[in-house]
């Protein structure tokens, strides 16, 4: 009897040192909860609601359903849909996406679509390098500091941004579509780009390995090289083997057939974009948790050991809306990347700040700002479209843009998504742009010694 008397006197204690700790929470507490929740009867009407149905579905704003055209006073010459698949490629898709109507233009065609998949070997390939390159370079430091822990955290990935995409073509140069396809795999990257982070990490522990054990800088260099073939093996079995030359022939509109001619990636890039100059794009950022007007950069953030880091210029968004405008009232489209699942009315093709009413469904105030958004990682760029359309009021004011996606045509409003210039002020984050749109008082901020910062910050996600 005594035992038993000892337990239970050891088992009030503990529960009661449990409830006095500091934070915790205790029955009492927890009543109080339940009786403010069952004091408001307007709870019982949400919680049947939530309980059984899709918050998105029951806090539709039918006001604006329907209410949106998808017409625009000024809109740049596209054509065509494409459709990036179970893939994180958005961005390979929005750079060439920006880029092919020249080439329909030039060319009297009635489509045409360039090969993401032969920039998306070579992507992974380089990415696989810098990140064995970099493992070299912290090999003496701690595993566990910050830079080995997020380069471990994801060796490889398949999202990008401009820089990534600038630095293949100049590089390796693009093909049409028809000369590399997708294969399952480009479409499908889930399970190819974890099977090479494992062995990517497992080559970064060799590494690592080898350093510490005062192995020769060729002996290491050597034994990278021969990693790099392993991973080479492993692109070309999912995604097969880029082209080294290849033969092509342009058809017209009016079914005219061209000459064919035999091309490298390099010379059909240098034939077809003859007048791209990809040093005149600049990128542009709306990020309120850094000082506007300055040029910054982040380390380490590229695809190609010898490529250029993401770089870009803070801006307003005023100014970055006007200089969007200018550029689409040139013909000229825009890479832009954004926030695409706040708010996206997908049956719709819309994106607007008043499509879901969450507030008055839960009778909880959500009210954080784009800054507090960026700094608690609520918000960040999720996906790269092309922006091609703008629709403005009697005084030239924008009320309303168009981005051309990449899911497909059926997806949005037959493949194209509308979005109000309130939704842009809130959820839009990098727009690229010409120089030639763009006042010198911006183009002198180029000439800026950039603010470097690091490659984990949260405003820095590449686009899937």
């Amino acid at each position: 009897m005594a035992r038993i008397l000892i337990g239970l006197l050891l088992v009030i204690v503990t529960f009661s040192n449990t409830y006095s700790q500091k934070g915790s929470i205790d029955p009492a507490q927890v009543q109080k909860m339940r009786e403010a929740f069952n004091d408001d009867p307007s709870n019982t009407m949400r919680m049947n609601a939530l309980s059984n149905n899709d918050a998105k579905d029951i806090s539709l704003n039918r006001e604006n359903v329907g209410t949106v055209d998808h017409h625009f006073k000024y809109r740049v010459d596209v054509t065509g849909i494409t459709d990036q698949h179970s893939s994180g490629r958005c961005w390979l898709y929005t750079s060439l996406n920006v880029l092919r109507p020249a080439v329909i233009d030039n060319y009297s065609l009635k489509s045409f679509e360039f090969s993401q998949n032969h920039l998306f070997f070579w992507d992974q390939f380089e990415k696989a390098n810098l990140f064995l390159e970099n493992i070299l370079a912290y090999a003496n430091e701690p595993v566990d500091n910050r830079y080995n822990q997020w380069l471990l955290k994801s060796p490889i990935g398949d999202g990008g941004v401009w820089n990534s995409f600038t630095n293949l073509v100049s590089k390796y140069g693009l093909v049409p579509q028809s000369v590399m396809p997708d294969t399952y795999n480009a479409e499908n990257t889930s399970r190819m780009r974890k099977l090479l982070s494992r062995k990517l990490r497992e080559f970064a522990l060799e590494l690592r390995s080898m350093t510490a054990n005062d192995d020769s800088g060729q002996k290491i260099n050597d034994r990278k090289l021969e990693m790099m073939g392993v991973v080479y093996k492993m692109l070309a079995l999912n995604l097969g083997q880029p082209p080294v030359e290849f033969q092509y022939r342009f058809v017209d509109s009016e079914e005219n057939v061209g000459e064919m001619k035999t091309f490298t990636p390099l010379t059909f890039a240098q034939t077809v974009l003859t007048n791209v100059d990809y040093s005149e794009f600049v990128m542009l950022m709306n990020d309120p948790t850094r000082e506007y007007y300055k040029l910054y950069e982040i380390e380490n953030d590229r695809n190609v050991m010898e490529g250029i880091n993401w770089r870009y210029i803070n801006l307003p968004n005023e100014d970055i809306k006007q200089y969007a405008l200018n550029s689409i009232k040139a013909n000229d489209a825009m890479y832009g990347s954004c926030d695409v699942g706040k708010q996206i009315n997908a049956t719709e093709g819309l994106l607007d700040v008043d499509n879901y009413d969450f507030e008055s469904l839960y009778g909880i105030d959500f009210s954080m700002d784009k800054k507090s958004r960026i700094i608690s990682r609520e918000s960040g760029s999720s996906h790269g479209m092309a922006i091609v359309a703008v629709d403005v009021d009697d005084d030239e004011k924008p009320v309303k843009w168009q981005f051309e996606n990449s899911w497909g045509s059926k997806s949005g409003q037959n493949g194209y998504l509308t979005f109000t210039d309130e939704w842009f002020d809130e959820y839009m984050f990098r727009v690229v742009i010409l120089k030639k749109h763009l006042p010198e008082k911006v183009l002198k901020i180029l000439e800026q010694e950039p603010t470097m910062l690091p490659p984990w910050d949260p405003m820095f996600c590449a686009d899937f």
